[in-house]
């Protein structure tokens, strides 16, 4: 009987703003010029980083590999959101609901453990400034973020896995701005308490074991940067690592509240607030955190666009 429900089942309505109404307009226009902003700022930061040799050090590439994931992490749910909020007929197939949510947590997890190696290089940029250069060299680099990506990807086959095979009944209605494991456990004709509890371990284990190493390297920072003498030189260590903290918690605040939890949903309401908030605000916010309080990010992106129209505008003689 299970088996004949699921394969009723080959779509989902994603209801994504259901009580918009008149502002379903003001909406679409916000949601696509953040967008649009959060491509462009990332794009830029990533191919200012790969163009200007002054930005070819470790600090620099994990923020370009950053920018990077976050293009591709806002594009796996984004563009299907606007899309639903222009039209009347918001389906979206059983496979690729399910891609969808698998893209969406890889990507997740890629940035939790990014992140991560964003703070050790901190740490050891700081706390062993002597034996930096020889600890973190390109290649390592490369290594690390190739690291995360994979580790990224791997982590939510089992979970995806287990949705797979859950039977779906007739109601297909996704009350959510997009496919994700909560709202499809809603959905189940059967109890999920072992997806529930799955679910609950890999992303307590990606998150707060990621978010734990992040706040032990700032602790270890924190305690090396007190003990610089010059007020000048606190500040200066200070100012390479508040950029990075910034992001940390505003991503990190946000998706501890709405993954590592033991219940399918809170309210409906604050789930899509929350949805909104790391899967649009959080990418829209690191290029500008970037460029706002790195000074040299923000000259060596003046020098390469300036240098580049420059090079290109016609000469008059």
């Amino acid at each position: 009987m299970e088996q004949r429900n699921h394969s009723i089942l080959t779509e989902f309505v994603l209801l994504g703003f259901p009580n918009v109404g008149q502002i379903r307009g003001w909406l679409f226009a916000l949601l696509l010029l953040a967008y649009l902003f959060t491509i462009s700022g990332n794009l830029i930061i990533f191919l200012v980083v790969r163009l200007d040799a002054a930005l070819h050090k470790p600090m620099y590439h994990f923020v370009g590999a950053l920018s990077f994931l976050e293009l591709w992490y806002t594009a796996t749910t984004v563009p299907n959101v606007l899309a639903n909020l222009l039209s009347e007929k918001k389906t979206i197939s059983f496979a690729g609901c399910l891609l969808q949510t698998y893209f969406f947590h890889s990507l997740g997890a890629s940035e939790c453990y990014l992140l991560t190696a964003m703070a050790y290089d901190r740490y050891l940029a700081i706390c062993r400034p002597l034996r930096y250069p020889a600890i973190m060299t390109s290649a390592l680099c490369i290594k690390m973020a190739a690291g995360c990506w994979t580790c990224g990807f791997l982590c939510p086959i089992s979970e995806v896995i287990l949705v797979s095979q859950l039977p779906f009944c007739d109601y297909n209605e996704i009350q959510h701005i997009f496919c994700d494991f909560p709202p499809l456990l809603s959905l189940a004709c059967k109890d999920t308490s072992t997806n529930v509890v799955v679910d609950f371990a890999v992303n307590a284990f990606i998150i707060l074991i990621t978010f734990f190493f992040i706040m032990a390297s700032y602790g270890r920072i924190v305690g090396a940067v007190l003990k610089i003498n010059t007020a000048a030189g606190r500040k200066k260590a200070f100012s390479t690592c508040a950029s990075h903290l910034l992001v940390v918690l505003v991503f990190f605040g946000s998706i501890i509240f709405m993954y590592v939890r033991l219940k399918k949903s809170y309210s409906l309401t604050l789930d899509r607030t929350l949805a909104v908030v790391y899967s649009v605000l959080t990418p829209l916010a690191n290029p500008i955190i970037y460029s706002l309080r790195n000074k040299e990010l923000t000259e060596a992106i003046k020098r390469t666009i300036f240098q580049k129209s420059g090079k290109h505008s016609p000469s008059h003689h």
